[in-house]
C-alpha cells in the first residue's frame, strides 16, 4: 500500500530510487538498454502512469512516445515532476556546418531548443535531486534526509570526475560524438563538442553525406583523434568515417546503466573512458 513513483527511464530512475528509499515503490517504465527516443508504452505502462502518485520524467520530450500518456495522466490528477524544469538547460547545437538544415530545425521543434541529456552532469542531477525532495514532501512522501544525502554524493562524484579529466590538456578536450548527447558533460568539464555523426539530439535522425563530409573536414581541422560512438549510431557509418579520417573509435554508454544499476558507476565509467581515450 505504499505510494507509487513512476520514472520514465533507467538512469533517472536509479537516482530517484536513491532519494525515495523505502518511502515509496519506484517503478521504471523503460527497460534499461532501450533507446528512450524510440520506446513506446504498452496499455499496462499507461495504466501504471495513471495509477501513480508521482510521475518523474525528463521534461524536454526525450521520451517522445510517452509524453501524450504523461499529459493524460496529469490531466487526470497525477502529480508530474519534470526534471529539466529544475536545471540550467543547455541549448541545442554543436559548432560546424549542417547540410540538412531542415532536419536540424525539425529536431529543434521536436525537442524545443533545449538539450535533454542533462544526466551526464552530476551537478545538474544534484539540482534535480534537491527539487525532487521538495516535490515528494509536497505530496506527502517523507524521505527524511535522503535527498540531501544523495545530493552530497553527486557533488562528490563531480569532484571525482574533475580528478579524472584534470590530466587532459585543454587543447585535447575536443569531442566528436555519435549524436549530440554530451553537451552537459562538455560544458561542466571544459570540453568542446565540435561535431556529431548524427547532428541531432535524437538517435532516430540519420547522418547525411554532406554532414559526414563536413565532419571529416572538422576532424582534420581540429586535430580530433577519437570518435566517441554510442547507442543509436550506425556502426558501419562510424567505421567508414574513422577509416577515412584515420581516427580511432571508442564506444561509450550515454543512455543506459551498467550491470550494477548505479548512476555513480555509469557516469564515472563515461568520464574514465573519455579521459583515457584523450590522454596524450
Amino acid at each position: 500500500d505504499r505510494p507509487s513513483v513512476v520514472v520514465t527511464y533507467s538512469i533517472l530512475g536509479a537516482v530517484v530510487a536513491d532519494v525515495v528509499g523505502d518511502a515509496a515503490d519506484v517503478k521504471v517504465l523503460m527497460p534499461n538498454g532501450i533507446d528512450p527516443h524510440e520506446w513506446e508504452p504498452s496499455a499496462k505502462d499507461i495504466e501504471l502512469l495513471n495509477n501513480a502518485d508521482l510521475i518523474v520524467s525528463n521534461g524536454l520530450d526525450l521520451e517522445g512516445n510517452v509524453m501524450e500518456a504523461i499529459e493524460a495522466a496529469e490531466k487526470g490528477g497525477v502529480a508530474v515532476f519534470h526534471a529539466t524544469d529544475h536545471i540550467d538547460v543547455i541549448e541545442f547545437g554543436v559548432s560546424g556546418h549542417h547540410e540538412n538544415e531542415e532536419a536540424v530545425l525539425e529536431d529543434e521543434h521536436d525537442h524545443g531548443s533545449g538539450d535533454p541529456h542533462f544526466w551526464t552532469s552530476p551537478l545538474s542531477m544534484a539540482d534535480v535531486v534537491e527539487a525532487l525532495g521538495v516535490a515528494l514532501a509536497d505530496i506527502g512522501i517523507d524521505t527524511g534526509d535522503r535527498a540531501a544525502m544523495t545530493k552530497e554524493e553527486l557533488l562528490n562524484i563531480d569532484q571525482e570526475i574533475r580528478g579524472l579529466v584534470e590530466s587532459i590538456p585543454v587543447e585535447s578536450r575536443i569531442l566528436v560524438t555519435g549524436h549530440e548527447s554530451l553537451g552537459y558533460f562538455a560544458h561542466e568539464y571544459e570540453f568542446e563538442v565540435v561535431g556529431a555523426v548524427i547532428p541531432s539530439l535524437s538517435s532516430e535522425a540519420e547522418a547525411s553525406a554532406g554532414d559526414l563530409a563536413a565532419l571529416k573536414q572538422t576532424i582534420a581541422d581540429e586535430g580530433v583523434s577519437v570518435i566517441f560512438t554510442e547507442m543509436g549510431t550506425s556502426p558501419d557509418v562510424v567505421e567508414a568515417l574513422s577509416a577515412e579520417a584515420e581516427v580511432s573509435v571508442v564506444e561509450i554508454s550515454t543512455h543506459f546503466l551498467p550491470e550494477d544499476g548505479m548512476y555513480k558507476t555509469f557516469v564515472l565509467q563515461l568520464a574514465s573512458m573519455i579521459s583515457v581515450a584523450l590522454q596524450p
